[in-house]
Order: structure tokens, then C-alpha cells, then sequence
């Protein structure tokens, strides 16, 4: 396979810790740097999607300053 042909290939990844729910008028107020509190903790499985199709699951891993996500597990799908 040309790897040229990969590096043109766009995918859009998205990972999920929680969720939050909220009236749109105090999104609106919200201004830079506002926190949402999620119903989720750090420990908690993330999910994954590639273009909006769940892919994966995972963990956060923390480690000084930086963020990762582990994937744990793969979805198949058909």
C-alpha cells in the first residue's frame, strides 16, 4: 500500500469521560476557561469514536503534565 494514500486519510477522534447535563441558557453564560462538572471520575472508562462510530475503550492515564488515553478494549463491529 502507498503510504501516501494513508497520510491523506482523515480521521476525526473524539474520546468520552462523562457526560453533563444543562439548561442551553447556562452553556450560554459560559465563558472561556468555565469548568462543567461531569458525572464521571478520572478512573471511570472513556469511550472512543473514529467519525463518530465507537471504536474503543479505555482509561485516562495521567503521568506529571500529560494526558493519554489507554485503550483497553476494541469494539467490532460490522
Amino acid at each position: 500500500m502507498n503510504a501516501k494514500a494513508i497520510d491523506s486519510v482523515k480521521v476525526e477522534v473524539s474520546v468520552v469521560l462523562g457526560q453533563a447535563i444543562m439548561p442551553i441558557h447556562q452553556l450560554l453564560k459560559m465563558g472561556r476557561g468555565a469548568v462543567i462538572e461531569l458525572e464521571a471520575l478520572q478512573t471511570d472508562p472513556v469511550l472512543i469514536y473514529a467519525n463518530k462510530r465507537l471504536i474503543a475503550r479505555g482509561e485516562i492515564m495521567i503521568q506529571g503534565e500529560s494526558i493519554a488515553v489507554s485503550i483497553r478494549d476494541l469494539i467490532h463491529t460490522q
